[in-house]
């Protein structure tokens, strides 16, 4: 489906207004996120934080590549002072 409408002033801010039946179509949740792009906005549904992080360390791991990338260096707190309990 394809809706013309207009920016209007909302305050000091523009906006527009989106049609019921557009929104219904699309099933965005409450909160979206915009992003400009030459001669058009986009609208899709907000990722939380961290959304998708789990997949991708799964990913990694398949992949070998979550492996240290420094050795690790002992210290004299690691030789003296550490102890297992």
């Amino acid at each position: 489906m394809i809706a013309k409408t207009r920016i209007v002033r909302i305050g000091n801010s523009r906006g527009i207004r989106v049609p019921k039946s557009l929104l219904e179509q699309a099933q965005l949740p409450e909160e979206v996120e915009l992003q400009a792009e030459h001669g058009r906005l986009v609208v899709r549904a907000a990722q939380g934080p961290r959304s998708g992080w789990a997949a991708a360390a799964k990913a990694m791991h398949a992949r070998g590549d979550d492996q240290l990338l420094d050795a690790s260096t002992r210290t004299r707190f690691d030789e003296k002072d550490w102890q297992w309990r």
